[in-house]
């Protein structure tokens, strides 16, 4: 008799703990995510190792973040990851953020690809913010050209000088063009 009331005692709770279980589910108010969504990308923004050689992005599902993109220092995945933990709100954080692979030739064909773009005099007003408009990704001699421009022009001139540089193998071109005022 005390294994059926033991069993019938586990059935009743666990009966209780599904209408729990089912609002902890539940959709979280879009004026929250909204918030949430502000102050991921604050925090990003904020982190003191993220540079123009780096891009992050993320999504919001709710109160789960996913973090993704490139970095160059293994720090800052685990800097981004910790500081998206601490907003109000978040339960869950997937850091899916890879962390470029340690070269010389990759850190060497930044800094030419760097002076290329922002150095080159029709471009060089892209270079007075502190975060820089313009992403540069390097990957084993490969390229990826992320972020806004004001132009188609400006697209292409970006594209034609980062061609230019020896030693990239491709480019890929996600520049974005603003809608001009």
């Amino acid at each position: 008799m005390n294994r059926a009331l033991a069993s019938m005692l586990f059935f009743v709770l666990v009966a209780m703990s599904l209408p729990l279980r089912a609002r902890s589910q539940q959709q979280v108010p879009q004026r929250t995510v909204e918030r949430i969504q502000r102050e991921v990308r604050h925090e990003l923004l904020m982190l003191p190792y993220y540079n123009v050689f780096d891009i992050l992005s993320y999504r919001v599902d709710g109160d789960a973040v996913t973090l993704m993109g490139y970095v160059t220092d293994p720090v800052l995945k685990k800097d981004a990851e910790n500081v998206v933990k601490r907003i109000e709100g978040v339960e869950k954080v997937v850091n899916q953020i890879e962390v470029l692979p340690v070269s010389t030739m990759d850190d060497q064909l930044r800094l030419r690809l760097y002076r290329a773009i922002y150095g080159y005099p029709a471009l060089e007003r892209y270079s007075m913010p502190v975060i820089k408009p313009i992403r540069i990704i390097v990957k084993n001699g490969n390229v990826t050209l992320d972020g806004v421009v004001d132009s188609q022009a400006d697209k292409n001139l970006v594209g034609l000088r980062a061609n230019g540089v020896s030693g990239v193998f491709s480019v890929a071109n996600n520049l974005v063009v603003t809608k001009s005022r």
